[in-house]
């Protein structure tokens, strides 16, 4: 019998999903206080293991799984993720002022296809709030995921970016270029190649500016979304290329509705879960072919086990992140999966998760 799928999931679910969200941060959040508890943890959950650990833009990572954006919008459970065994952890969606986001209800589960479906509507606490939580101590980089605020027109976007960048600057790892959400009115039409590759250059020259000032050197990734039409896709990788990012997130809620059977299918917003997996795997694939080896790639959709994580991996993604899966499989998840990629590894006679990364792309 497994504590959290079996006996805790079921009660859980009894409630609604957003005050459960909310109700575990803070559990989280506390958890992460206690003096030392994070770090024993963590050495449960993520032994020293070779075959995992990975060099990425001169910062190492000891497992190639993150949590994926979204799950802690103020950064107020980091040392707890970190615990858990995440080998990195993405923030946000963070916007310069605090919102409130969508009315409720606005998250939804589909337990009948393990997915989520979410129009959130980047509700946040703002740059500030994130400043301070992102003050205290990490086990893992952190990356910051921007967006701007839903008041803020498309064409002054990119001074909203802007601002998150030189706000956070001294306190994140790595940006995340947010323009893939489907639930802030207009703003997946900045993915359109022109207007990407000036937002992404605007963001590019604020790091380089903060660069200059604090001597630090942060990669800047940029989230797309897996609905594009495939030579929008493609023009859209050209474009993050062309504008200097250092990385690409593939991919962001699909507002496909495609063979789903749960009662909240018809539900406005992003899905998440497993009806995501093979489209984002396919979409890494393709921007791995596209690129090779140009920047890393991240892969997020759909991953529920170390399997689902490998098929990221071989299809061309350098690191791979997790979100409803740990809605659905429990803080034990990413312990499961980084212990099942070693193994995966180590069966097929892989030394590195490197040495994995885009062997089934062609």
């Amino acid at each position: 019998m497994h504590l959290y799928r079996d006996l805790i999931k079921p009660q859980l679910f009894r409630f609604d999903p957003e005050d459960i969200h909310h109700l575990t941060i803070r559990g989280l959040g506390l958890t992460g206080q206690v003096p030392g508890l994070p770090g024993v943890l963590r050495s449960a959950a993520l032994p020293r293991t070779p075959e995992l650990r990975q060099t990425l833009w001169g910062r190492e990572f000891a497992s190639p799984l993150g949590l994926a954006a979204g799950l802690d919008k103020n950064a107020e459970a980091v040392p707890a993720f970190g615990a858990m065994g995440f080998g990195f952890v993405e923030v946000g969606t963070v916007t310069p002022q605090a919102q409130a986001g969508n009315e409720r209800p606005r998250l939804f589960r589909l337990p009948e296809d393990s997915a989520l479906i979410n129009r959130m509507g980047f509700n946040n606490a703002g740059t500030d709030a994130m400043r301070r939580h992102l003050e205290g101590p990490r086990l893992c980089p952190v990356w910051v995921n921007i967006g701007k605020n839903k008041v803020t027109p498309n064409e002054d976007a990119a001074a909203d970016y802007r601002r998150c960048v030189a706000a956070l600057y001294l306190v994140a790892d790595a940006f995340v270029v947010n323009v893939s959400s489907p639930n802030t009115p207009g703003l997946r039409a900045l993915q359109a190649a022109g207007d990407l590759r000036a937002l992404v250059a605007e963001v590019m020259d604020e790091a380089e500016r903060q660069r200059v000032r604090t001597a630090r050197r942060l990669p800047v990734l940029v989230k797309l979304a897996p609905d594009l039409h495939p030579a929008d896709f493609e023009a859209s990788v050209n474009a993050v290329l062309d504008a200097g990012a250092g990385g690409l997130i593939v991919s962001n809620t699909t507002l496909s509705r495609e063979g789903l059977r749960s009662t909240h299918q018809g539900e406005a917003g992003g899905l998440s879960g497993k009806p995501l997996r093979e489209r984002s795997t396919e979409l890494v694939r393709l921007a791995y072919q596209q690129m090779r080896g140009r920047v890393p790639i991240v892969g997020v959709g759909g991953i529920f086990s170390a399997e689902d994580a490998f098929e990221k991996i071989l299809a061309g993604a350098s690191l791979v992140e997790v979100y409803s899966g740990l809605i659905y499989g429990g803080p034990s998840l990413p312990a499961e999966i980084n212990r099942g990629l070693a193994d995966l590894l180590r069966r097929e006679g892989l030394s590195s998760v490197a040495e994995a990364t885009g062997l089934q792309a062609d």
